[in-house]
């Protein structure tokens, strides 16, 4: 999701205190208009305000509507579960496909899944592990250390798995995926992360400190995608043969996207995104407008009380 330009929303906050400031001109004085800014009696930094609620406003509308349109096209997906069901509705199917659906089931390794490397007991079918470097160097200029981040490693491990139905006792049937490597989505679950000191010997101090740069630590972590996590994948689906049914990137270009959660969960938290972008647009609008409607009252009483006194 993109969120709109700092120069839009500048120009936002700009035609909002614009509107403000002819509003308040267009109200009458004593049959004429406000044309001297000293009679002005608004404190800039008030409008600022007002005009900065009226542009949030527009922007957590304007995302609320981007997500509600992402909702509405996450809807009309179909949901299907590795089960005959859909054995059935990819036979009834042209060349037995299904373009762009949606599949929820457990995660099992077909065959030997991937042990952790750090963790006892833990297994997985897809596996990252990162290991990075943090050093600092002397900044002649400044006279300061700075560090950053050098030697990162970088590995992936995955083997062969699909997807079966949650609670099924028999695992006859299962979704394969294919080439989950190339799935968008952040379905990996860091089990494993630490920050040990760098080893250094007497030789490497010496050569360090001549050099100005110095290791400081050493960054581990590992990243699975665990056996029996609930896994949904968008993507194309396919009876291969028999009942053999593979889940796949989508010939028609959309996204194919794995999810570490079920589908309902996935689609309440597109809601919960939906209703906070339409909370903060309902609060930041009517703040302006209190902020307004207080203005302009106390503009108007004071004219009263100026014409009293004439």
């Amino acid at each position: 999701m993109l969120l709109t330009p700092y120069w839009l929303l500048k120009h936002d906050a700009t035609w909002a205190l614009e509107e403000v400031k002819q509003t308040l001109l267009k109200i009458p004085q004593q049959s004429c208009l406000l044309t001297d800014m000293g009679d002005f009696p608004v404190n800039p930094l008030v409008l600022l305000g007002v005009g900065s609620s009226f542009a949030f406003s527009g922007l957590f509308y304007h995302l609320h509507k981007e997500k509600k349109e992402e909702l509405k096209k996450l809807k009309e997906i179909p949901i299907f579960k590795p089960d005959q069901h859909l054995v059935k509705v990819l036979k009834a199917s042209p060349h037995r496909r299904l373009q762009y659906v949606a599949v929820e089931g457990l995660v099992q390794a077909d065959g030997e899944p991937l042990a952790s490397q750090f963790v006892p007991r833990c297994y997985g079918v897809i596996q990252k592990i990162t290991v990075e470097e943090h050093w600092k160097f002397w900044n002649s200029l400044t006279k300061t250390w700075s560090t950053r981040t050098m030697n990162r490693k970088e590995s992936n491990n995955s083997v062969p798995f699909g997807l079966v139905s949650p609670g099924a006792y028999i695992n006859d049937l299962y979704v394969k995926v294919q080439n989950p490597l190339e799935a968008s989505g952040c379905y990996l679950d860091r089990v494993y992360f630490k920050v040990r000191r760098a080893e250094k010997g007497l030789a490497d101090m010496v050569i360090n400190g001549i050099n100005g740069e110095e290791p400081v630590a050493i960054e581990e972590s590992e990243e699975l995608l665990r056996v029996g996590s609930i896994l949904t994948g968008y993507g194309e689906v396919v009876l291969e043969g028999g009942q053999v049914m593979s889940l796949r990137a989508p010939q028609d270009g959309r996204k194919f996207i794995l999810v570490p959660t079920d589908h309902k969960s996935f689609m309440d938290r597109h809601e919960g995104t939906a209703s906070m972008w339409k909370t903060l647009a309902a609060i930041t609008g009517i703040t302006g407008t209190a902020i307004l409607a207080k203005v302009i009252c106390g503009y108007v009483g004071n004219q009263d009380g100026k014409s009293k006194k004439a």
